[in-house]
């Protein structure tokens, strides 16, 4: 009878995030650990907001919370206990000075004022699908400040453009969980094992194919769109494409950059400087997808060059394939 050899019965696990920053970590542009910790903090985060989504359904925290963000937008309960994941995270991990988020109006202090970094962040986006299993996610930005170690942080160190950032991702909670971030070289994602509890390299070097044949946009809004937007979805419809739209950010802009396609949240006549916030989800996604060979654009420009001007800053948004992209924005 024949026996198995040690390789059949030992399968190698794979590379874990805190090994792939570890080999990584000469990369950076400044490679003396603090980013590194700073990129395991949010895994740790990501890791405990992961559980309570699974929870959801079991205990009391999906559903509105009665209450509204700075935004205006009614607060779920999974926003609320993200936000709150998040902070702590950072705050304890000790590498970051100061946080914006889309939950609160102000600058969030941790007290690190030796810290290097600034974080904006979406804590949990498309939070109100949660109720029909629909995939959420975490988006972050990260910038070295430029205010002097051991003061407090200011408004200069978040508004210091896209381009600036250092290192961007997200955390997607869907059939699997996984977290793709860039540190400006290259995109990699990892698919969090339950089992070991670590996320593990999975999609290594992530591209963004040039071309694809899915838009992604919410067409109840069809009317309300700039006159290249439509003409752009009828362009789509006449070629067959697919349409494909979950009103969940992170879940479309995934999909579309693993398979190729587009996704538009144009200005519309309710809100004329778009919906989606600057600075902790277009700039973070438009890294993300420059860095995988994709482009994000807001119409005018490239969503990277765009000089911010406020913590809660709006823009319309159209990012993915790169060919897609220069479609709808040369009309």
């Amino acid at each position: 009878m024949a026996t198995k050899t040690e390789q059949e019965l030992a399968v190698p696990v794979g590379v874990t995030l805190d090994r792939f920053i570890m080999h990584s970590q000469s990369a950076f542009p400044y490679a003396t650990g603090e980013l590194s910790q700073l990129l395991r903090d949010i895994a740790l985060a990501g890791k405990i907001i992961n559980r309570e989504i699974n929870r959801a359904g079991l205990i009391d925290i999906v559903g509105g919370n009665g209450t509204e963000n700075v935004q205006g937008e009614n607060q779920q309960k999974l926003d609320i206990i993200a936000n709150i994941r998040f902070i702590r995270a950072l705050k304890n991990g000790g590498e970051v000075c100061a946080i914006l988020s889309e939950e609160e109006e102000d600058i969030i202090h941790t007290g690190n004022n030796h810290g290097k970094y600034v974080v904006a962040m979406d804590p949990l986006d498309g939070s109100s699908n949660i109720d029909v299993n629909v995939s959420i996610g975490s988006i972050f930005s990260i910038y070295r400040r430029v205010t002097p170690i051991n003061g407090p942080a200011s408004i200069s160190d978040f508004l210091q453009g896209g381009r600036k950032q250092i290192a961007a991702g997200y955390i997607i909670y869907g059939s699997s969980t996984m977290l793709v971030y860039s540190t400006g070289d290259g995109v990699n994602g990892f698919t969090f094992d339950h089992s070991l509890g670590e996320f593990i390299l999975s999609h290594k070097n992530i591209g963004t194919p040039s071309h694809g044949s899915i838009y992604s946009v919410n067409e109840g809004h069809y009317h309300s769109y700039p006159k290249f937007v439509q003409k752009y979805i009828e362009q789509c419809k006449s070629k067959s494409f697919s349409a494909r739209y979950i009103g969940s950010l992170v879940g479309d802009f995934h999909r579309n950059m693993l398979k190729g396609g587009i996704y538009l949240y144009p200005s519309t006549n309710k809100d004329p400087k778009g919906k989606l916030r600057l600075l902790y989800e277009c700039y973070p996604l438009a890294f993300i997808a420059e860095k995988s060979g994709g482009k994000a654009h807001d119409g005018f420009g490239s969503i990277l060059d765009i000089v911010p001007q406020s913590f809660h800053q709006r823009s319309p948004i159209y990012i993915g394939s790169a060919d897609l992209v220069d479609d709808v924005v040369t009309g």
